[in-house]
């Protein structure tokens, strides 16, 4: 057993170094940067850098900036996620269904979307909702509804970023659920047939509960990612307009690369931590009460 303890540390170390280097050492600096005011003047001069201990969050949490950026934030995840979860499964029951056809066609055809460029995928989808010649208003100006300012207007702004989010980001969990799909035996299936079930009862008595560790995985993956919302209104909106998508990253990359705020900006990113910690515990907890 030693021996094999000996082997296992020795094949471990390299990526154990690897991770204390480029990972938990940043982490560290970064937690203790939050607590000075490093700032432009800073890199100047080293002797410039003082001690502030917990005012950078104080400061944060009194900030009005930082409560609307994490309301925002927060908005976009709560929508967004669930939203983008029930668009991967209904897209992965279809693609994993015995009567598709092409399977492999639509699942690259759906998975396109995660893999291309943002700024490409923006470009197209600020043409769809421009205010007077985009497709959307289009389509509504055929039913009878006025044209939407869907990007400049403050109550479409975040719903317009949920809508390019969810289809940009919802054959990643597709591939993940069709799997899920895949790894359900079948034999459950024609017991379920046996004992009358349809295909609704199916799916509630059988799909569901099997994918309980997938819808997991899922869900946190999905909400760290969207909790950590930046490109989508850095590329569509800015920000704005009047801050309604503007994110907890946007905020803290602008007072870390804009303003030098580095110190300040790294307060942002440990409570951005804390958020998506109690994020992904909050999700564990209910799966596990589920399960029980």
């Amino acid at each position: 057993m030693r021996a094999e303890s000996r082997a296992a540390a020795f094949f471990l170390a390299p990526a154990l170094i690897l991770i204390a280097l480029f990972f938990l050492v940043p982490v560290v600096a970064a937690l203790a940067l939050s607590l000075t005011d490093f700032d432009l003047y800073a890199l100047g001069d080293i002797h410039n850098i003082r001690f502030v201990a917990l005012a950078n969050y104080a400061g944060l949490l009194r900030s009005a900036d930082f409560w609307k950026a994490l309301l925002n934030t927060l908005y976009f995840a709560l929508f967004g996620g669930p939203l983008t979860v029930l668009v991967s499964l209904a897209a992965a029951l279809l693609v994993n269904a015995k009567l598709a056809r092409f399977k492999s066609v639509f699942r690259t055809i759906y998975f396109a979307p995660v893999v291309t460029t943002l700024v490409a995928v923006a470009i197209v989808w600020r043409y769809l909702y421009h205010p007077r010649f985009g497709f959307l208003n289009r389509v509504l100006g055929f039913v009878g509804i006025a044209p939407i300012d869907w990007l400049g207007d403050p109550r479409w702004a975040m719903p317009a970023i949920i809508l390019l989010a969810v289809w940009k980001n919802f054959g990643y969990d597709m591939i993940i659920f069709v799997a899920g799909l895949q790894s359900i035996p079948e034999e459950l299936y024609e017991a379920a047939t046996i004992d009358g079930a349809g295909p609704l009862g199916q799916f509630r008595h059988v799909t569901l509960p099997m994918l309980a560790p997938t819808f997991l995985f899922v869900g946190i993956v999905t909400a760290i990612g969207y909790l950590q919302l930046f490109a989508e209104p850095y590329v569509m909106t800015r920000g704005g307009p009047v801050n309604s998508t503007r994110s907890v990253v946007m905020l803290m990359y602008e007072q870390g690369f804009r303003w030098w705020n580095m110190g300040y900006a790294a307060a942002v990113a440990f409570v951005l931590f804390i958020v998506i910690a109690a994020a992904t515990a909050l999700q564990m907890y209910l799966q596990r009460k589920r399960s029980v």
